[in-house]
């Protein structure tokens, strides 16, 4: 078996993994009984959090139980047969998806896993959540599952209401406009080209699409394909297509071979931790990135290249979780508007109630609504919201086939009212302070393993291991004890739970994690 660090390649096995495959040959890890665990949380958790210590998915497993190493044979043979057929380097584990069930997934060989990464943040209610069968179950909803249509000519009667009490019902504030993808990197793609539109419409001024712009644009010359231009931040992650690889610069291996547009870049905050501690020199740093956006937005608009649109993660997820103030984004805002370009808040990973609120940038107390927000994962369908200044005056301009899933909006309308019906975004507050103490406590207990720069919001949360090294043996070793987390950044874990996630799963992970920090053979 081999260890796969963070950029999912195949190393040699350390001698740590073959220990756990001789410890695991003897007994079966992790049964938890958590019934007194359940019995404090009656007592001591507020009345106004519904549903903190009962079960929310019935049948849900008590605990994680592991009978192989992670992956077991079976999956090592499926993932063996896979890469026959394509390259499946980076398969952690095949799924038994139908005996999976609320915050555990289940693996090819039977291990029943706590899952706090939720399949790349993407799954808002847990495995099976029981009213979701319930709406396949629906035989007025199988019509949208078995009939997909071209959305963008054939929608089915019942549309606009669909959209109405799902994706508009949990809008940004100040918006009243939708549009749904497929995906989260073209929702970015079509913010984009929302508001390049925009801008040329600006400059025309209302003077009519001339022939020579419908004749140039063809071949990809001027006048008709323009010089505009997205703004974006050092370590951002925005998707895998290739206007979305411009403003992606987390990672060399989502962008080495593959040709790259001439758009600004600014450095995004890098804060000290703990900030408390630190409070001047963050502010400084907030000072430092937004002189560079001022700076670049002068390079670039005095060079013809002028900056349509700056794209931004509330938190760099895929980058590290990497966190800036609301200052910095109330400042950023400002700079964007005084510039004539468009804020795009890229929400693809934040949104959906990870962070206690429908949408991160709602902590950011911004004084005016986003001119964009693109969504994705949690929201199960991809899309983008925008104001309406931005509405495209032609048609076919933002267009696909699909244009979304009208089955996912469904089951998105179903998640809005189990969200709202079982309290699920103070549940996420208050399972994520119990994540942040906790963490926060280890961070300081093992501090030859764990970085002091515990951070979060709601559950969206991560922690830094003292080195890359480290960072993968802690990964590796919390599947092996039945916790599936996720890599990001150099040397980050980033937890990313279900939104029926409660505290008693998270007393779960932290003594998974504690047992994994005693464990660490990495100097």
């Amino acid at each position: 078996m081999h260890i796969r660090s963070v950029g999912l390649q195949f190393h040699p096995k350390p001698n740590y993994i073959h220990q756990f495959e001789m410890a695991l040959s003897k007994f079966n890890l992790f049964h938890y009984q958590l019934n007194a665990v359940s019995c404090f949380l009656n007592r001591q958790l507020p009345k106004s959090a519904r549903c903190l210590s009962t079960v929310l998915v019935p049948g849900e497993a008590s605990g994680p139980s592991v009978k192989t190493t992670v992956p077991g044979p079976k999956s090592r043979q499926m993932i063996a047969d896979l890469d026959k057929i394509q390259f499946a380097g980076s398969v952690f584990y095949f799924t038994d998806y139908k005996n999976s069930l609320g915050n555990y997934v289940v693996d090819a060989d039977g291990n029943s896993i706590l899952d706090v990464f939720s399949q790349i943040s993407s799954l808002p209610l847990g495995y099976n959540h029981p009213d979701m069968h319930k709406v396949v179950q629906d035989p007025d909803n199988q019509i949208a599952f078995i009939n997909r249509p071209a959305l963008g000519i054939f929608p089915a009667q019942g549309w606009p209401e669909k959209l109405t009490n799902s994706l508009l019902s949990v809008a940004p504030k100040g918006h009243t406009q939708v549009n749904t993808m497929a995906c989260g990197s073209c929702s970015n793609e079509n913010a984009f080209k929302a508001a390049f539109m925009w801008y040329r419409n600006k400059q025309r001024g209302g003077a009519s699409i001339s022939d020579e712009e419908n004749s140039s644009c063809l071949v990809n010359r001027a006048p008709g394909s323009t010089p505009f231009t997205i703004m974006s931040f050092k370590g951002s992650f925005h998707g895998q297509t290739l206007g979305c690889l411009t403003t992606t610069h987390s990672r060399s291996i989502f962008k080495l071979d593959f040709p790259a547009l001439d758009w600004p870049i600014a450095s995004f905050p890098r804060y000290k931790y703990p900030l408390e501690d630190h409070v001047k020199e963050n502010e400084a740093e907030d000072r430092r990135c937004l002189a560079e956006v001022e700076e670049q937005f002068e390079i670039y608009n005095k060079a013809g290249k002028f900056v349509a649109g700056v794209v931004v993660e509330p938190i760099q997820a895929e980058g590290g979780d990497v966190h800036a103030s609301p200052e910095f984004f109330q400042q950023l805002q400002r700079i964007t508007k005084k510039n004539g370009a468009a804020l795009i808040l890229d929400e693809v990973q934040t949104g959906g109630g990870a962070t206690g609120k429908y949408w991160c940038h709602e902590h950011f107390n911004l004084p005016d609504p986003a001119d964009f927000v693109t969504f994705s994962k949690k929201m199960l369908t991809g899309g983008f919201y925008s104001l309406p200044e931005f509405r495209p005056q032609q048609g076919l301009k933002i267009f696909n086939t699909w244009m979304g899933d009208p089955s996912k909006v469904l089951l998105l309308e179903k998640v809005v009212q189990v969200v709202k019906r079982d309290n699920l975004l103070k549940l996420v507050e208050l399972s994520g302070k119990k994540l942040m103490d906790g963490l926060k406590d280890l961070s300081n207990r093992f501090p030859q393993h764990m970085k002091n720069n515990v951070r979060g919001i709601g559950t969206f949360c991560a922690f830094d291991l003292t080195s890359p090294q480290k960072r993968d043996e802690a990964f590796f070793r919390l599947q092996q004890h039945g916790v599936q987390s996720g890599p990001c950044g150099e040397q980050t874990i980033r937890l990313r739970p279900f939104l029926v996630f409660q505290p008693k799963h998270a007393d779960i992970f932290l003594d998974v994690l504690e047992k994994v920090l005693k464990e660490i053979q990495t100097p």
